[in-house]
């Protein structure tokens, strides 16, 4: 009876040494299994940007550029503010801010996607700025942008948009390397009301103030102020990628 159970015991103890590796196995599996399945997409934005979603939305790189650089008349999106890329996303969507490119797409986008895609732009790294130099009073969009006009009550941009344009806060994008006809078409819309007026309705109070050749003269001096080597480098190096034409 003893010799017995002490048989049973023994190979009880060798079921237990055999089966329990192959428990730890199981569970370190599940688990693995369970984080694979709950892990968020790392980065949503960078779908939307370079896929695009659906029938409706196209990929954003196929008009901003492959790493957010801007193309043409198309802005730059890399290093511009989450904050500021989500709101004017919104406003597409709402319709405050008009653009028949633009709203189709905005308004095919999920909040959490428009949400996704600012983040993902906002991370990017924009290019780098060109050197400062001393405005000189014969350039008009150099003087205004930089000491404004104020026997007009016309602040300098850069006191909102900071030194250079590079951008303040969420309020306030970089103006620095946009296309100047883009940056001559949002003026053109604020005073005409076609995007929102911005905080306490600044760029609507000051775009009244600006006849369209000031526009023009600004938007060509911030187009300036940009070099655009890192960015085409990045762009390059994305468009050579195995991934795709356009994929960051």
């Amino acid at each position: 009876m003893i010799t017995t159970s002490i048989s049973w015991l023994r190979r009880v103890g060798w079921a237990a040494r055999l089966t329990k590796p192959v428990g730890v196995a199981f569970a370190a599996a599940g688990l693995c299994m369970a984080a694979t399945a709950q892990a968020p997409d790392p980065a949503p934005g960078r779908l939307v940007a370079v896929a695009g979603a659906g029938a409706v939305v196209a990929a954003c790189a196929s008009c901003h550029g492959a790493r957010g650089e801007g193309s043409a008349a198309f802005p730059r999106l890399a290093g511009t503010g989450q904050a500021y890329l989500q709101a004017q996303l919104a406003a597409f969507a709402s319709g405050l801010r008009k653009n028949p490119i633009m709203q189709p797409i905005a308004q095919g986008l999920s909040p959490a996607q428009r949400e996704a895609a600012a983040r993902y732009y906002s991370q990017l790294p924009p290019p780098a700025p060109a050197p400062a130099v001393e405005a000189d009073p014969a350039d008009r969009g150099a003087w205004l942008a930089s000491r404004g006009r104020w026997s007009d009550q016309l602040p300098a941009c850069n006191q909102c948009h900071g030194p250079n344009g590079i951008g303040v806060g969420s309020a306030f994008p970089p103006l620095a390397g946009l296309p100047a006809a883009y940056i001559t078409e949002q003026l053109l819309g604020f005073k005409q009301g076609t995007r929102p007026p911005g905080p306490l309705d600044l760029m609507k109070t000051i775009a009244d103030k600006l006849p369209e050749d000031d526009m023009v003269a600004i938007g060509k001096y911030y187009a300036g102020l940009t070099s655009a080597a890192p960015a085409a480098t990045a762009a390059r190096t994305a468009t050579s990628s195995p991934k795709g034409k356009g994929a960051p």
